[in-house]
């Protein structure tokens, strides 16, 4: 799938998308703009300034869309050496959207490693972005 097709939002430094695997419902992960952003300390404050507006605005979006028991945060740039963070919605109970059951498998532990296998149909994915998006203009 084209990852552009799951861009949320655009801002002056960050990017937020949706992320492809919703086996957390509302994954998302916020990156850099900035081509050579790689370390997490690196951040300029310009963009620490934007980040830190951003994560609160998607708790925000995210406890009136899909009411999260709490949140996970992941920045390691192992896999795709560049300045990003995931942020993984956690849920007890399982959630029902769009047709679609979601369960955190791994509640009370890491986030990781997780259901690499739970695949949404690209429509799916795309009404949650538009979901995400549409509250996150509102704000």
């Amino acid at each position: 799938m084209d990852y552009k097709k799951l861009l949320i939002k655009e801002y002056d430094y960050w990017e937020v998308y949706l992320n492809e695997n919703q086996c957390y419902l509302g994954k998302v992960y916020i990156w850099a703009k900035r081509k050579d952003a790689l370390d997490f300390f690196d951040m300029t404050d310009e963009e620490k300034e934007e980040y830190f507006k951003i994560g609160k605005k998607l708790k925000k979006v995210f406890k009136k869309l899909f009411n999260p028991d709490l949140y996970n945060y992941a920045t390691l740039a192992n896999v795709t050496p560049h300045l990003h963070t995931h942020v993984i919605p956690r849920y007890k109970d399982k959630r029902e959207l769009f047709g679609t059951t979601f369960i955190d498998e791994r509640w009370g532990k890491n986030y990781a490693p997780y259901n690499k296998d739970f695949k949404v149909a690209e429509d799916i994915l795309i009404r949650i972005k538009e979901k995400i998006s549409e509250e996150l203009n509102k704000i």
